[in-house]
């Protein structure tokens, strides 16, 4: 059963008292990205994987209160793989996360789960408008499972605040 995923939840365990009110919205998205991959990649093989890029793929908000977060995630997911003996999966958990804003497909080394990861994050963030071939009715059904709860509006805040304090950089996980 994908839903819920033991290993997301005892990682999640770990970050609640930092995420305060929004552990529940984050909490849901990294589901709803979760399930988006296992939409599009039904492999066993990878379902680890997208399981932990999806925690860590925005955590860096919480961790290091920033909207540029995408170094601060790769550094928490790295230390978490090694941690726990999983360094072996580093590498292409850290390209899964530093590519996930990309806007067009991803090619190079981790191809499959890279691309995956990106696609599932957009679907979300787009709340199904770019659905890269899965089923709509999926999508809506993990949609009512793990409600949005606000996670985009709270982005959005968390957009405009940033663009008043860099009004040169307002979106720096996109500079990348």
């Amino acid at each position: 059963m994908a839903y819920p995923n033991p290993l997301i939840e005892s990682l999640f365990n770990e970050f609640q008292p930092i995420m305060g009110a929004d552990y529940h919205r984050y909490k849901n998205h990294v589901y709803r990205v979760f399930l988006n991959c296992l939409l599009l990649d039904s492999s066993d093989l990878n379902a680890d994987k997208y399981a932990i890029a999806a925690v860590f793929h925005d955590i860096g908000i919480w961790t290091n209160d920033t909207i540029d977060y995408l170094d601060p995630s790769i550094a928490q997911a790295k230390l978490y793989l090694l941690v726990n003996g999983r360094e072996a999966l580093s590498g292409e958990i850290t390209q899964m996360i530093y590519w996930h804003h990309k806007t067009g497909a991803y090619k190079g080394k981790y191809e499959q789960t890279v691309e995956t990861f990106r696609r599932a994050d957009w679907i979300d963030v787009t709340f199904g408008l770019l659905s890269f071939g899965v089923e709509r009715k999926a999508l809506a059904a993990n949609r009512k499972l793990l409600p949005n709860l606000g996670f985009h509006a709270f982005l959005a805040k968390a957009v405009f605040k940033n663009l008043l304090k860099h009004p040169l950089n307002p979106l720096p996980m996109f500079k990348r």
